[in-house]
């Protein structure tokens, strides 16, 4: 285990995160379907977020 710790605390921050997610919709028993409909709602959040700082950027 540690060298899957060790390979995890170098791996980029959005496998990271993934893993955390993926650790609590698993360990939550969150049905995949409804997980996934979940990350669709967040997704469309993110995206709607970073548009409006590219328009606030301009």
């Amino acid at each position: 285990m540690t060298s899957t710790a060790n390979s995890l605390d170098n791996a980029p921050d959005e496998i990271k995160l993934a893993v955390d997610l993926i650790y609590l919709l698993e360990s939550n028993e969150v049905d995949p379907q409804i997980a996934l409909k979940a990350i669709k709602i967040v997704k469309n959040d993110l995206e709607a977020k970073l548009a409006q700082q590219a328009k606030s950027a301009e």
